[in-house]
């Protein structure tokens, strides 16, 4: 079964967070399955930082006929964000304004951005109830975003490898990538292609981030105790940077980069405990022991001061890239999660 593939068209002046706007914008996305009469079927799933609109290839673990998430009994939705590099408007779009692409000149924009967005096109497809919303990543400081924009939205939010607050961890690392973007002499260039040698460095730095030490030793060990060059380490890097050039473009990473680092559900709001108290929905967080970009503590603050949130904790060899690995525990997870809310509802019934 392959997605269905739509671009949501918004024609209106967009006022952004931090005090520009967009002329218009233009979502992609995709939809799995058949929307019931009854529209209890609906699944909204947020990508993270350089996915896309397509769940069931990235996510196909989770995702897709015969998975947990199945379009013979789902209608699941996935929303390329603001910014990115499939297909919504970001950089390389051109500006209505002024007949040009953005290119340096997008506007900064935030995760409440994002969300506001994703949720005008929701009030376009008249939907006023979501079954699940999911996400890791940046794509659960979307859904973790949008539960507190609108409460009564979600019936069940699942929070994997994400925050409330992006840590100064997590900032230093988005600007060490960005500093390599800049570093590359073509970045100033007013060309799709400006500035991929800088960032397939960025990537370089990401992974480090996204894996972990002991990662690296198991899957790039040396060939031999002896060698001193042409680790499989080096080639590795190598490798997932000139893969990432082909499909990503530096602007939308700077972009998306600066979407991270900007992400506080506090902000205005009182802080964040009062901001996560407002989520209304049945939450399962999940920590990933081994992510050393986000951290477990971050996940169990969330499930502290979500109401009635239940936290979850796998283990991976991968790191905070587990959510993109660990399809079997992940499904184990959140069908326990779901199987024990039933129970609990038929018990209240009773």
């Amino acid at each position: 079964m392959q997605p269905d593939k739509k671009i949501f068209k918004y024609s209106y002046t967009y006022n952004l967070e931090l005090g520009r706007e967009l002329p218009g914008f233009e979502l992609s996305y995709m939809t799995l399955g058949t929307r019931s009469p009854a529209d209890d079927n609906i699944i909204w799933v947020c990508h993270a930082l350089t996915g896309s609109a397509n769940a069931a290839e990235w996510w196909d673990g989770l995702v897709g006929p015969g998975k947990h998430f199945d379009p013979a009994r789902h209608y699941i939705i996935c929303v390329n964000v603001l910014g990115s590099a499939y297909g919504s408007t970001g950089p390389l779009s051109v500006n209505a304004q002024t007949r040009q692409p953005y290119y340096h000149d997008f506007p900064v924009i935030t995760v409440r951005d994002i969300v506001g967005a994703m949720d005008l096109l929701r009030q376009e497809l008249e939907i006023k109830k979501i079954r699940v919303g999911i996400g890791g990543s940046l794509g659960g400081q979307q859904a973790l975003e949008w539960a507190i924009q609108v409460p009564e939205l979600f019936e069940e939010l699942i929070l994997i490898a994400s925050n409330a607050v992006h840590s100064s961890w997590g900032v230093a690392f988005n600007e060490s990538q960005r500093m390599a973007i800049q570093a590359d002499g073509t970045w100033q260039d007013k060309h799709p292609e400006a500035g991929l040698q800088g960032m397939k460095a960025a990537r370089s730095v990401a992974l480090l981030s996204y894996r972990n030490y002991d990662t690296y030793n198991f899957t790039q060990a040396r060939d031999n105790p002896d060698q001193t060059d042409d680790f499989r380490a080096s080639s590795y890097q190598q490798y997932q940077g000139d893969k990432f050039v082909k499909r990503f473009n530096a602007f939308s990473y700077y972009t998306l980069t600066k979407v991270m680092d900007s992400h506080n559900v506090g902000r205005n709001r009182g802080g964040i405990v009062h901001a996560l108290g407002l989520v209304k929905a049945h939450t399962l967080v999940v920590g990933i022991k081994s992510d050393m970009l986000f951290p477990v503590v971050e996940q169990q603050l969330l499930a502290r001061h979500i109401p009635d949130a239940v936290y979850r904790e796998i283990d991976s060899l991968y790191g905070h890239d587990g959510f993109l690995i660990e399809y079997k525990q992940l499904t184990q997870v959140i069908k326990a999660w779901q199987e024990s809310r039933g129970q609990l509802e038929l018990l209240s019934v009773d």
